[in-house]
């Protein structure tokens, strides 16, 4: 867990990119971090969509941060993209400042810029987050794993 610098530029797909502190003026957000070039994040993709979509009504904005362009992003999230707020991170520099070290990761960030992560597909550290999120939002915790659910791995190295 660490702060992250609310200049951090954060480009979405369908429009101009902000610094995180304007994504974090109503609600803090909730991403899933992809590599679309590594089979390990595709073996997470329902999962995380599943995750997400869990989250998508509570007061918390919840998006895909992918590290490729906008046309790698809509070609690797499928439909999924068109569901959440997706941001491209090609160069990883949002992957480097929220300090990412394993794709995929889960990433809450407060409104206040705290970040707290899950490197790697970690069911227990994924749950672990949405336990803090159940309880900052007074909403419910996914199942997580779920059946079906890969298993337990620690991905691939987000400096790509």
């Amino acid at each position: 867990m660490a702060d992250v610098s609310s200049d951090l530029i954060l480009d979405s797909v369908r429009g101009e990119g902000y610094p995180l502190r304007d994504w974090l003026t109503s609600f803090p957000l909730l991403m899933v971090g992809l590599d679309p070039f590594t089979h390990e994040s595709a073996w997470v993709l329902e999962t995380a969509g599943r995750i997400l979509r869990h989250y998508q009504p509570a007061d918390i904005r919840v998006a895909w941060l992918v590290t490729a362009d906008d046309e790698d992003c809509k070609r690797f999230l499928g439909p999924w993209e068109e569901e959440f707020l997706t941001f491209s991170d090609p160069q990883r520099t949002a992957v480097a400042g929220f300090g990412l070290s394993r794709l995929p990761a889960l990433i809450h960030v407060r409104s206040d810029g705290f970040v707290e992560t899950a490197d790697g597909w970690d069911p227990a550290a994924w749950r672990q987050i949405a336990s803090t999120l159940a309880d900052i939002l007074a909403w419910s915790r996914p199942m997580i794993p779920s059946p079906g659910d890969p298993v337990p791995y620690a991905g691939t190295d987000a400096s790509g």
